[in-house]
Order: structure tokens, then sequence, then C-alpha cells
């Protein structure tokens, strides 16, 4: 990994100061895998949570506790009065999908969406904004190479629609900024988490439970849900605002990955493996697979791109800040995450 000196980061902000300012919270994205996740360790802080959904309340051990508001992020007049008496937010609300086919829905929610949170919380004068943002809407360097909190955004070498639609969700945090809005922005690696195994991240552990035989040898960085949650609630309980972070435990190669969680599942871990040529064949496949099923692919033109890609990201901004903050060994998680989903789908043993 890169390092990072201290002489780069702003003298008052080198060290992330303890400064919980208020219970008064809101959390965009409530049932989603980070949302539910972040509002459960809330809970657990005996912090005074709102949770803002769209369709279902999620299942989760606590959830009486929350003041529950249904509502979505491109409803403005939903948004004001779920910004009631709130003083901090953490948004997390958005789609996350490598489906060309969702590009405008893609577009809508999470670019616009977040114009109207940053808008709604400057409104409500709200102290302090967490945006969930992605590793994928950091600059996309050479395969190999390190990527850090300033690699620049390349609109030429970015043809993601995810990533673009969270980069462009991150101009309109950072315009909030320069309006007098307090804020920090997470960009999480691939999120490991036992969230609904049908969509998301969650889905890569239904397609290794599902004994997919194949694999490439690219690498990417992992995190664990909770490492996730931990950091923003610790990063919104300092005076730090205005910077971004990666959050990544380690970076690994999506082989390791699927083998520690077919060896959880007790099932067979991928053993074909496949180069450029064989992964156009592989999603085109899955496309057509998912033109009857109804689901959608796990693999995908952009994600099979990605899988042959060697990537790396530095994680040690988030250190400088949080000194005492810790990630989740990243077996451990994956180990976690098995026995969660065996118990949620009543999976065979």
């Amino acid at each position: 990994m890169s390092e990072t000196s201290d002489e780069t980061l702003p003298e008052a902000t080198k060290v992330g100061q303890s400064k919980r300012l208020t219970d008064s919270i809101l959390v965009t994205g409530g049932s989603g895998l980070v949302g539910s996740h972040l509002i459960q360790q809330l809970i657990k802080e005996g912090r005074n949570v709102k949770g803002l959904y769209r369709s279902q309340i999620p299942d989760i051990p606590g959830k009486e506790k929350v003041s529950w508001v249904k509502g979505d992020i491109l409803d403005v007049v939903a948004l004001d009065e779920a910004f009631e008496g709130v003083e901090q937010v953490f948004h997390c609300a958005a789609i996350v999908s490598f489906s060309e086919k969702r590009k405008q829905e893609l577009f809508l929610t999470n670019i616009e969406g977040t114009a109207n949170v940053v808008n709604a919380a400057l409104q409500a004068g709200v102290k302090k904004m967490c945006f969930v943002s992605s590793v994928a809407a950091l600059g996309k360097i050479k395969s190999g190479g390190v990527t850090n909190e300033d690699t620049a955004w390349d609109e030429k070498n970015n043809d993601s629609n995810y990533g673009k639609s969270k980069y462009l969700a991150e101009v309109e945090v950072w315009r909030g900024i320069a309006e007098g809005l307090e804020a920090v922005i997470v960009n999480p690696a691939i999120i490991l988490g036992a969230g609904n195994w049908d969509e998301g991240s969650t889905k890569i552990f239904k397609t290794v439970y599902e004994e997919f035989p194949w694999y490439t040898d690219g690498s990417t960085g992992f995190v664990d849900v909770k490492d996730v949650a931990n950091a923003m609630i610790q990063l919104m309980d300092t005076d730090v605002t205005a910077q971004r972070f990666i959050l990544s435990t380690e970076n690994k190669q999506f082989k390791d990955v699927f083998t520690i969680a077919a060896n959880a599942f007790g099932k067979k871990p991928p053993y074909k493996k496949v180069n450029k040529f064989m992964a156009n064949m592989v999603w085109r496949a899955a496309a057509v697979k998912s033109m009857f099923s109804g689901e959608q692919p796990l693999l995908t033109k952009e994600t099979a791109d990605a899988a042959q890609r060697t990537v790396r990201f530095d994680n040690t901004k988030l250190k400088h800040y949080l000194p005492s903050f810790a990630y989740t060994p990243l077996e451990e998680t994956i180990q976690r995450v098995c026995a969660e989903l065996k118990k949620k789908y009543k999976l065979e043993y």
C-alpha cells in the first residue's frame, strides 16, 4: 500500500477529535445492507434513530426502537417530513446495479436522490452528514496500481454507470459542503454482509453456494458491513468534515474469497479459470438466463471486466483520523456471513 504522510493532512484533523454531536439521527436506505446494519449499531449505542425505508421495514433486532418513516429520496415532501428534528443524517439509500437496463433508474436515484437529501439537510439545519459512496466513484488507474482518496476521476477511463452515478452523487455532497453543510464521505470496497442474496454484493454468496465454477485472477478490496457501519459512526462523532475515506479491509483475489465462502458452505469452490474471451461468453450467457429467470445476473459486461483487473486500494487514511479503528479479519467476516446466510435461508449444511 502507498504511504500517507501526516504532513498532507490538515493540522486540526490529523486525528479526529471526539465530538459526539447528537442522538437525533436519520438513516436513509434503512432497509438496505448498510443502512440496516448501521441502525442496529446505533440502537445498541442507545441513539434516537429514524429509519427511512421505501417498501418494507427490515426484520432486524430492535426494529421496534426505531421511528420508521416510509418514503423515497426522490419525494422531496416526504424528505422534509423525515428531516424534522434531525441533527445527523447517514445517507445510505442508493441503487447498486451494473445492468445497462437500469441506467436511468440508477442515475435518477443515486444523483437526484442525493441532491434532494443534501437540500433537505441544508434546509433543516442538519449539523453533519455521512454519505455512503463507493470505491467505484474513485478514479480508475492501471491494473496493479494502488488507488487512494486522491486518485482523480477521469471520465474517459470510467465506463461504469454505477461508478459515474456515485461520483456525481459525491459532487452533490461537495456542493452541500460548499453551502455550509458539514459532511464526510465513505468509499467502501465490496461490502460483505448477510443481506438479501438476490441483490447487491451479497449475491456473491448465493453464486458461490450454487457452485458457480468459473474464476479469474482478478482482485479487489473487500470490507465487512459491520466495519463500514462502525467507521461511519466514529467519523460522525468527530470534528472531521469535508473528507472522503476508503473503507477496505484488504485486497484479495476473487478466487480466494469465493473459495473461503465455498468451504464455509460445504460447497465446491470455483475450479475453471476464465480468460477475457471466455468471460465475455459467460456474461452473455448469464444475460440470456436472466431474461427467462427475471433475476439480475451477478456477471454483466461491467462486472466481467472488473473481475479481470487487479485493483488495490490504500486504506491507510482512515487510520490517521481514527487511530483506534480496527478492521475485522476478512476470513472471519466471510465465515460469519456464510453462517448467518445458512440460518437466514435455512440452507442445508
